[in-house]
């Protein structure tokens, strides 16, 4: 059976603003919830939704208000230390010491964790965030790509079961962002637990295997990311004609034609209610020639806008 490498139970943090209880701010609201070990569990909410403050008690920098956290085992009430040495942090914020080496500050990171020099795998995790041949440069020469990974490096030297990502590849560029997911999906091949947070959705949507969306404090959605997909009701059809009269007048119940040119239509309808094949007929009955077809199932972020929207 699948260890359970995280579990929340009516998580609640309220920030007290003054003594009237309506001015209070309800940052997470019940919020339960689990992280299966060896997951890329992906955590969504548009800004002010409640993630930063997840994390943060996770961390161990904001006290919960109510509710249980359960790391690895360990209970954060009764085991802190335990649920800290459990967890490796990557902040969103680029800190590094600018006259350090990769190789020193993961050193230094390693003794702040109790870490004895004859169990330091610095080297090793160099190499696995392909930052071993910058072991030995100051900090201020690696480019924003090579500094994000080495955030990660820095979570990973205690080597933590779980790795906490928060918004690991904001403001990194296409490339770069590429490369650092590779790395991430090697630490979760070689069996370390992934929770991350993103605002480019479809970096979650190809990453995580589940998904919890929080808005307003409040668990909105958890399930994979197949299934939130499917929560998509219509579909989106693109016809490339041959050329016909654009007056044309084209209607079917739970289907809505628009004619973009005199060769092009784009049909949108209820996947549940209307048969594609009953749309390919229905053109040919008009008489209409079809010279492609292209197809938008939809995405993460129309899932993520549904839900989010109120």
């Amino acid at each position: 059976m699948m260890k359970t490498a995280l579990s929340v139970e009516n998580l609640s943090k309220v920030y007290l603003q003054d003594k009237k209880k309506d001015s209070n701010i309800n940052a997470l609201n019940n919020i339960t919830l689990e992280v299966k070990q060896g997951e890329i569990f992906g955590l969504l909410g548009p800004n002010g939704a409640g993630k930063t403050t997840f994390l943060s008690i996770l961390a161990g920098t904001v006290v919960k208000t109510e509710g249980k956290v359960n790391v690895w085992g360990f209970d954060l009430d009764k085991n802190p230390r335990q649920v800290r040495a459990s967890i490796g942090i990557v902040p969103q914020e680029v800190n590094l010491d600018a006259f350090f080496s990769p190789k020193k500050l993961l050193d230094l990171q390693a003794g702040l964790y109790g870490v004895k020099n004859n169990q330091k795998i610095t080297e090793t995790i160099l190499k696995l965030v392909s930052l071993d041949k910058q072991a030995d440069s100051y900090s201020r020469k690696l480019s924003g790509g090579m500094k994000r990974r080495l955030l990660i490096a820095k979570a990973m030297v205690h080597q933590p079961p779980i790795l906490v990502l928060d918004e690991p590849t904001a403001g990194v560029d296409v490339e770069l962002r590429k490369n650092l997911w590779e790395n991430v999906k090697e630490l979760n091949r070689i069996g370390v637990t992934i929770i991350l947070t993103t605002h480019y959705l479809f970096e979650a949507q190809e990453m995580c295997d589940r998904i919890a969306i929080i808005n307003k404090g409040n668990l909105v959605a958890l399930d994979t990311t197949k299934k939130l997909l499917d929560r998509i009701k219509t579909k989106k059809i693109t016809f490339k004609l041959k050329k016909f009269d654009s007056n044309l007048t084209l209607s079917l119940p739970n289907v809505n034609f628009l004619i973009e040119s005199n060769n092009t239509i784009s049909i949108n309808y209820e996947k549940e209610l209307i048969n594609f094949e009953h749309l390919i007929n229905y053109l040919k009955e008009k008489n209409l020639k079809i010279l492609d077809i292209s197809i938008d199932e939809g995405d993460l972020e129309d899932v993520f806008i549904q839900l989010t929207k109120n």
